[in-house]
């Protein structure tokens, strides 16, 4: 099976930037594939595809090399197992809140005797190569998503789950949460309370063993973020992207030629 380049990376002591596909089609992601991150991530929870789309957005990235992961909606066995199964090298579970979620969530990602999963690797068994069925459980990865209050109290005991893999902020959501809705949410927190929040989860994370992720906004927060110990960053995403360069570059014609 094709080793997983984010484990090497890591072995190495260097940090990831992790993309993020949030429009479905397979040429954007074949673009923001060949730009130089370490994995590029399909957002099926919130953005605007369904696995129909995932399966061709996966064989347009391969030729990048890059490492393909998604967020699947949510902690349910049916979709996890179906993304596994079109060549996923790396599931983002949302909504992870107690150890019990987060040992559901590891029994789905792995093959017996380590999980539940079924076995079906209709395209991954081509895409990874061979011997897939002995090694996939060693090379794809388990991210529990960490992003409510309930999540935070029951951080250390979702972290020591066995098997899991790392756990990745949405600091949108947690910040909303913590704060009882008096935060809006957004990315690139500056609140101290956050600061800590994020530096509490790297702890969490170091003392068991595992990654920790972040998803931001900008390159410069992350950078901030990998000073703090994450091990990888998501910046912005393909939808972002296209809107911030569209909009820069209407407002440079703009100051060249005049009008409104």
């Amino acid at each position: 099976m094709i080793k997983n380049k984010l484990k090497q990376i890591w072995k190495n002591g260097q940090p990831a930037i992790n993309g993020w596909l949030s429009i479905g089609n397979a040429f954007s992601a074949e673009i923001m594939a060949a730009q130089g991150y370490d994995s590029v991530s399909v957002d099926i929870q919130h953005g605007a595809l369904d696995y129909s789309a995932v399966l061709p957005m996966f064989q347009a990235m391969r030729a990048s090399g890059v490492v393909p992961m998604a967020r699947v909606p949510w902690l349910e066995p049916g979709i996890i197992m179906k993304v596994l199964d079109a060549g996923a090298y790396g599931i983002i579970c949302p909504m992870v809140n107690t150890a019990e979620q987060a040992a559901q969530f590891v029994s789905y990602m792995r093959y017996p005797p380590h999980g539940n999963r079924s076995f079906g690797p209709t395209r991954a068994v081509y895409s990874a190569g061979a011997n897939y069925a002995a090694e996939a459980n060693t090379e794809i990865l388990a991210f529990a998503m960490v992003e409510t209050a309930e999540a935070m109290e029951n951080l250390d005991a979702i972290a020591a789950t066995p098997g899991l893999d790392g756990i990745y902020v949405g600091p949108a959501d947690l910040a909303y949460s913590l704060s009882q809705g008096k935060l809006a949410p957004a990315f690139d927190r500056e609140e101290p309370e956050m600061i800590e929040a994020l530096q509490k989860i790297v702890a969490a994370c170091r003392k068991n063993g595992i990654r920790a992720a972040l998803h931001c906004g900008t390159a410069t927060y992350a950078a901030r973020a990998v000073g703090w110990g994450f091990d990888m960053t998501t910046v912005a995403s393909d939808g972002r992207l296209l809107a911030a360069a569209a909009s820069a570059s209407v407002i440079k014609f703009r100051e060249l030629v005049g009008g409104a």
